[in-house]
């Protein structure tokens, strides 16, 4: 199991319309194969900043995702509304 974590900083002007579009497409997120969980989290002190963290059965599971339809639908759409480069990690648990 792998986790991902995906921060986000969004334009003032496309906040209102991410925190909608994040709503109707968490499900179809959560339905995707080797998805085990999925939140989408809005940060505290600066309401631009969004980070997505996400349990995967695999790096494989994940990379499908990635790769699918959906998600090469969905990126380029969200991409436009960003104020600042996207950054993400994939991470393991320390055991």
């Amino acid at each position: 199991m792998i986790t991902r974590i995906v921060k986000m900083k969004f334009q003032d002007e496309y906040i209102s319309e991410f925190k909608k579009f994040s709503k109707e497409i968490e499900s179809v997120i959560k339905s995707q194969e080797g998805c085990l969980s999925l939140e989408i989290l809005q940060d505290i002190a600066d309401n631009s900043f969004f980070f997505t963290y996400s349990k995967w059965k695999s790096e494989d599971a994940l990379n499908n995702y990635r790769k699918s339809d959906f998600f090469r639908n969905i990126w380029p759409k969200t991409k436009e509304w960003f104020a600042a480069k996207p950054e993400a990690w994939s991470v393991n648990s320390v055991e």
